[in-house]
């Protein structure tokens, strides 16, 4: 008696091109393995027997996982940035932990509310600590558009939150 082989081999055939198409997209190698990780984990976790184009579902899964950690890295960022203690609840004053999260929570608004590029560069700049020429780098950009970007994220935040 034959045993029918599970689809989900078929996956495996895209795992290399999966690596390589983050890697250009991320510009780092490692970021892009622990996607495809992630990727497959998901994937085999899953009942994707019925899934007729393998490559697609795993690029479009691929770039869920992407945009839900950027945006857990943005939320991350912004309450940090606002001063609200990462991973613990109200420490202190309970009205000021409350105004830290309220602010948080506006500039996390303020910044989906703009391009990708704008946000890297705002994370990346003002969290990460990375000068504008390793920003310009990772993105293929000039210094000059990295320094835009950063002005109209700034300009962004100042309108949407004010001065707080």
């Amino acid at each position: 008696m034959t045993q029918k082989v599970p689809r989900k081999t078929g996956f495996f055939d895209h795992y290399e091109e999966l690596i390589g198409t983050w890697t250009r997209r991320l510009r780092n190698r490692q970021q892009a393995q622990d996607l495809a990780h992630d990727t497959f984990v998901r994937v085999l976790e899953s009942n994707v027997d019925a899934v007729e184009q393998p490559r697609a579902y795993l690029h479009q899964t691929a770039r869920n996982i992407a945009v839900d950690g950027f945006r857990r890295e943005e939320l991350r960022a912004a309450k940090e940035q606002a001063g609200v203690p990462s991973g613990s609840s109200e420490t202190g004053d309970p009205e000021q932990y409350m105004r830290a999260l309220q602010l948080a929570e506006s500039v996390e608004r303020a910044l989906q509310e703009l391009p990708l590029n704008c946000r890297r560069v705002f994370v990346w700049q003002k969290i990460e600590g990375l000068t504008q020429a390793e920003i310009a780098e990772r993105l293929g950009l000039s210094k000059n558009m990295v320094e835009k970007y950063m002005i109209r994220t700034l300009r962004h935040l100042r309108e949407r939150v004010g001065s707080a």
